[in-house]
């Protein structure tokens, strides 16, 4: 962990313990009455724990021996919290976590290592695509269980396209391909035909995976400063052919806000996010869109986990918080209650009846393109090490000098890989 966030940790610690998390699974005040007291800490918004308390309340129906101390609150300050909890040995029971933080704190011992529970069939993952619950590995152990997935997805603006009598993206096109066809539609349309991705760690991923190498090697650098600079390099060309917006538009569209990507806004046709996104975002816009895998080989695609539940190495009641993330991640009913909320449901069967079950047809496309990738997805990569957070913040610095012409794609990959390194190395 590094110290200004430790320090943070610490600082919030004061506001924190008072509250509803004093306590959590560090002592033997769980088991009250015959019976289990399991802490749960999550974030998200008020459906969120409006969804997931259904689903514990469902749970406690059928083992009315356990009983749940629960705790959510919004993104911003939740690992900061987490961090306090953890440093006091004070950790929830189960708790959920991203891949951004996953192996930190695998690597610091916080989480158990769900394998044995695995292998003995305690904890479900045999519906699961192997590629999903694979990404909970860390240094050999699983420390997450993935509770919803996503991969990458190139979403357009069908409306546009169709009545400017163009041609749709497909998933297998080349990168050199699309950005043809954005020039194309782009002048069809009048409107760029797509969002220049230079500055997504996500789609420079995919494209690294299709040229034979990783993000990351274990604590380092999968890639060169070369291969960074061809990146920077095909989109310097789409830029200059008008593929893509100008410079002060992409800007824009490089925030994670889902109001802000540019297929929302109509200043592309094209935005690239995670696929599973792809319902938030037709609900900002009247037109109908449409959503493809990234260009290239889909093979280099995997199956990401959207965020795990983890269970606290400390804790007192270890096989009660597995039952409960089974639960969770396996029971019909629960998969009924809390839908796509965290993600496309790991469990296929619970994802196609959640598919089946559901009249929007922007959730319909999310998981078809998922059904159709599953059967594609390659080995998927190890989870990101800490300091992950700051490289994509360092990536689209560097991206965005090239994309803004203050440095050149080669100064821009020099800029980035070092401050990569530092980032992963710190």
């Amino acid at each position: 962990m590094t110290a200004p966030r430790l320090l943070r940790g610490l600082m919030a610690a004061a506001l924190v313990l008072p509250l509803a998390l004093a306590g959590c699974g560090g002592d033997d005040s769980g088991s009250k009455d015959g019976k289990t007291e399991l802490t749960f800490f999550w974030w998200g918004g008020e459906a969120r724990a409006k969804l997931t308390q259904q689903a514990l309340d469902l749970y406690k129906s059928k083992h009315p021996d356990i009983t749940f101390k629960t705790t959510w609150q919004a993104n911003q300050g939740y690992f900061d919290k987490l961090a306090t909890l953890t440093a006091g040995s004070d950790a929830p029971d189960i708790f959920q976590i991203d891949d951004n933080y996953l192996a930190e704190y695998a690597t610091r011992n916080v989480t158990e290592d769900l394998t044995k529970y695995k292998d003995s069939g305690k904890l479900d993952v045999t519906k699961f695509p192997e590629s999903l619950w694979k990404y909970g590995v860390v240094d050999n152990k699983l420390a997450g269980l993935a509770f919803g997935e996503n991969t990458q997805g190139l979403v357009f603006n069908k409306t546009k396209l169709e009545a400017a009598k163009q041609e749709l993206p497909k998933t297998g096109m080349s990168w050199e391909d699309l950005i043809a066809w954005a020039q194309k539609a782009g002048a069809a349309t009048k409107i760029p035909g797509t969002m220049d991705p230079s500055a997504d760690y996500k789609a420079l991923w995919v494209w690294l995976r299709q040229n034979g190498k990783q993000f990351y090697n274990g604590n380092q650098l999968g890639f060169t400063q070369e291969d960074v600079q061809k990146w920077f390099e095909l989109w310097k060309g789409a830029r200059d052919a008008k593929a893509t917006p100008t410079a002060d538009v992409i800007h824009e569209g490089n925030e994670t806000d889902i109001t802000k990507q540019t297929v929302v806004t109509g200043k592309a046709l094209t935005s690239w996010v995670w696929a599973n996104q792809m319902p938030d975002i037709q609900k900002n816009t009247k037109d109908e869109l449409g959503v493809v895998a990234y260009p290239g080989d889909p093979s280099a695609q995997w199956a990401r986990a959207s965020m795990y539940f983890s269970v606290y190495r400390g804790s007192k009641h270890k096989d009660a918080a597995i039952d409960v993330i089974n639960f969770l991640a396996n029971d019909p009913e629960a998969g009924k209650i809390l839908g796509t909320d965290r993600g496309l449901p790991s469990n296929l069967d619970i994802r196609s009846q959640v598919a089946a079950g559901t009249t929007d047809p922007a959730m319909k496309a999310s998981i078809a393109l998922e059904d159709e990738l599953v059967k594609k997805f390659g080995t998927p990569p190890s989870v990101p090490p800490k300091g992950h957070s700051t490289v994509k913040t360092e990536l689209r610095k560097a991206a965005e000098a090239a994309q803004f012409g203050t440095a050149t794609p080669a100064q821009a990959a020099e800029q980035f890989v070092k401050a990569a390194q530092a980032a992963i190395s710190g």
